[in-house]
C-alpha cells in the first residue's frame, strides 16, 4: 500500500475510516486486510506507544481505537493534504530557506527526507514555501543540531502578486489536478472489476496514497471550494462506505 512504518499505517487506517470526526474505529479483520496490519505482539506494543504518546486513545470496546488532534497534526506531517480538511488556513506564509554545504551533503538529504510531507515546495534556490504551520516542527527538528546554524525561517502575509502564477510555479498544481484525475480513472477500473470488496478497497487505498504523497495539501482560500483534492476525498469517503458495507 506504499506505508511501511507500522505507526503511519495505524494513523492512517483510523483517519481514513473514520474521517475528520475521529470517531471509535474497531481494527477488526477487514481494516487489518486493508492496511497489510496484524495484531500481534509488535502492533500492539505499537498501539500502546501511541496511546503514551498521546497519538491515539483506546475506543470503548476491545481493539477499538481513535485518532486524537495530537496524532492527527502527526499524520498531516507526512500526508498534509488531510490538514486542511479539518482546519482552516491562518493565512500565514512559512518559508524556509537553507543552505548547507556540499561537504555537510549528508545533513542536507536528512533535512529533506524529515520535511518530506509538509506542503513544502521550491521557490526559488534554497528557498522552500507551504501554508502549512510547520515552524514548531522545525524548531524541534534542528533544535541543538548542527543543521540549525543553516537554516532561516519566516512567517509572512502575502501583500502582492498573482498568487495562482505563485501556486502554479511552486507546487504544479495543473500537473496534480492531472494526476488526480489518473487517479480517478484508475478507481473506476477498479470498482469495475469482479474482485471482493475488500481487495478493492486496498487497492483503492494504495492509488489513492502514491496521489496524496504528492499533495501539499493547499487550503481552498488558496484553491478554491472545488479543489479536485477535496472532490477526491469526497469521492472516496462514498466508495468507503460502499466497500466496506
Amino acid at each position: 500500500m506504499g506505508v511501511k512504518e507500522r505507526r503511519t499505517k495505524i494513523l492512517l487506517s483510523l483517519f481514513m475510516t473514520s474521517g475528520v470526526d475521529f470517531s471509535d474505529t474497531a481494527l477488526d479483520d477487514k481494516i487489518q486486510k486493508v492496511f497489510d496490519l496484524t495484531l500481534n505482539q509488535k502492533t500492539r506494543g505499537t498501539l500502546s506507544g501511541l496511546i503514551k504518546e498521546g497519538l491515539i486513545a483506546k475506543g470503548d470496546k476491545e481493539n477499538h481505537y481513535l485518532l486524537t488532534e495530537k496524532g492527527f497534526n502527526s499524520l498531516s506531517l507526512e500526508f498534509p493534504s488531510f490538514r486542511f480538511l479539518k482546519e482552516k488556513w491562518d493565512g500565514k506564509w512559512r518559508v524556509i530557506s537553507y543552505e548547507i554545504p556540499e561537504k555537510k551533503r549528508e545533513i542536507r538529504d536528512r533535512l529533506r527526507r524529515e520535511m518530506q510531507g509538509w506542503g513544502l515546495g521550491p521557490w526559488h534556490r534554497s528557498f522552500w514555501l507551504t501554508p502549512h504551520p510547520i515552524i514548531p516542527n522545525l524548531k524541534s527538528l534542528t533544535d541543538q543540531k548542527e543543521e540549525e546554524k543553516f537554516i532561516q525561517a519566516f512567517e509572512a502575509d502575502h501583500t502582492f502578486g498573482d498568487r495562482t502564477i505563485l501556486i502554479e510555479k511552486v507546487w504544479g498544481k495543473t500537473n496534480l489536478d492531472k494526476q488526480y484525475r489518473e487517479l480517478f480513472k484508475k478507481w473506476h477500473d477498479v470498482l469495475s472489476s469482479s474482485e471482493e470488496k475488500l481487495d478493492k478497497f486496498k487497492k483503492v487505498i494504495s492509488y489513492y496514497i502514491d496521489v496524496l504523497r504528492q499533495d501539499p495539501g493547499l487550503p481552498k482560500e488558496l484553491v478554491g471550494d472545488s479543489w479536485i483534492g477535496f472532490e477526491g476525498w469526497n469521492i472516496f469517503r462514498e466508495i468507503k462506505a460502499i466497500l466496506l458495507s
